[in-house]
């Protein structure tokens, strides 16, 4: 695998380079093309891909970056060896193209950095109470605002708000976890293990 990555890499690099100084770019600035494409390529791909990504919109965003640079680099090689058969000339089109690169990489690539940097609020940075259908007024009430569950602890307080609206709208008994998950606007994971804590922990006012 690393004979391979490495080949790929060397490759691709020689295509572009050789591409932008085609283009017009100055031979010292010409790595910076092939350097721009390709790692932005790795870059989306490790966003897309990762675990530790929790944003949907940021691995969705991501990944079509990393399709979108990886057609970048096999459009760019393609059209070089091209142009090296003499099959194609190297016009005002690929010019143009080539310098247009990196600031579109370069505006996708802080877009997607601040979809990455927004991954906390698929956690339920944002709790909003909502009522579930049927279950009347009662659990629609303001019980709890988001800025008094960021004074009473962040989402556990926001937690035991929802509890205790929930107890009063179906005769005390606990809130469950999709009833949390609803309220609190949170994944199913994350609302079983607010509800665990919440369990141990003193009861809801």
């Amino acid at each position: 695998m690393a004979v391979v990555a490495v080949s790929a890499a060397l490759s691709s690099f020689t295509g572009l380079c050789s591409l932008a100084v085609r283009a017009g770019w100055q031979p010292w600035l010409a790595p910076l093309l092939p350097m721009t494409v390709d790692v932005f390529a790795a870059v989306a791909t490790r966003v897309w891909l990762a675990g530790g990504t929790a944003s949907a919109a940021a691995r969705r965003f991501a990944r079509w970056n990393a399709v979108l640079a990886v057609s970048l680099s096999l459009i760019g090689n393609g059209v070089w060896h091209l142009s090296e058969a003499g099959l194609v000339r190297i016009g005002w089109p690929v010019v143009l193209a080539a310098g247009s690169v990196p600031p579109l990489v370069l505006g996708l690539l802080s877009h997607l950095a601040v979809l990455h940097g927004q991954d906390g609020a698929d956690d339920g940075t944002a709790v909003v109470l909502t009522a579930e259908p049927g279950q009347g007024a009662g659990f629609a009430e303001d019980t709890a605002s988001t800025e008094a569950a960021t004074a009473e602890g962040g989402l556990l307080a926001a937690a035991r708000a929802a509890d205790a609206a929930y107890r009063a709208a179906h005769d005390g008994r606990a809130i469950t976890r999709d009833a949390l998950r609803r309220a609190l606007g949170i994944s199913t994971g994350r609302a079983g293990e607010v509800l665990r804590e919440l369990r141990q922990g003193p009861s809801a006012p």
